[in-house]
């Protein structure tokens, strides 16, 4: 019996888009690395001062850019430019942000939670993308549970314990794995309703930003383990 035509197109499309959306994701955390190395080691002497010498520069930069992906959200499903504009501008910001990590840890513990945090999220990842349930169940509770770090990392900034932020990043690991795995699913499943009525390459920019973040916050907490709270011994 020959399978229906639009099945076949469906079929087709998701692999196209799931491709695309991993493509602009690669593109963001490619950047970002590349930011990050060259204001971390390459212009060290030059950009650190500039950064470290302005503290709330990131936050402001940062409310900055949500505000912009907050207004540009919608037309990005639109116009992909929009949204490629958006992505940039984050994986910019955070590279940024992530250089600070080369004062921090050495070479070796960087490129190890690096290797580690790609092998758990494409790993997660394709679960999500191969796995015929619904993960929004999972997604909800693994939000709530994020929201319950965030609550915990907050407070630990008044207690500063090492031993809290110790534990705690093995389950901000858990989380973002978890997560890794639920926006996959969900974008998947946002692609087979929504596909044909906005711009492939807009939504997935839109699936490669969420997936970006969940992939820096995996790298991040799997540095903090990786790292011994930041020794460079």
């Amino acid at each position: 019996m020959q399978e229906p035509r639009n099945l076949v197109n469906t079929e087709v499309g998701l692999s196209t888009f799931m491709t695309r959306m991993y493509g602009f994701m690669g593109y963001a955390v490619a950047l970002s690395a590349i930011v990050a190395y060259l204001s971390g080691v390459v212009f060290r002497a030059q950009v650190m001062p500039i950064l470290s010498g302005h503290p709330f520069i990131f936050l402001i930069v940062l409310l900055g850019l949500l505000v912009f992906s907050g207004m540009a959200s919608r037309k990005a499903l639109q116009d992909a430019s929009t949204g490629f504009l958006m992505l940039t501008l984050f994986a910019l910001f955070f590279g940024l942000e992530f250089s600070f990590i080369f004062l921090t840890f050495n070479l070796p513990t960087i490129a190890s939670a690096f290797v580690s945090a790609a092998i758990t999220f494409v790993s997660m990842s394709v679960i999500g993308a191969t796995t015929h349930k619904d993960m929004t169940k999972i997604g909800n509770q693994l939000f709530a549970a994020l929201i319950a770090l965030f609550v915990v990392m907050l407070v630990n900034m008044f207690l500063r314990s090492a031993m809290i932020n110790y534990l705690f990043s093995f389950v901000g690991v858990i989380i973002f794995a978890g997560l890794s795995m639920t926006d996959t699913n969900k974008m998947k499943a946002l692609y087979l309703q929504y596909g044909d009525q906005v711009s492939m390459s807009g939504l997935a920019i839109q699936g490669a930003l969420q997936l970006y973040l969940d992939f820096l916050n995996l790298f991040q907490f799997l540095l903090q383990i990786f790292g011994g709270f930041g020794s460079r011994d």
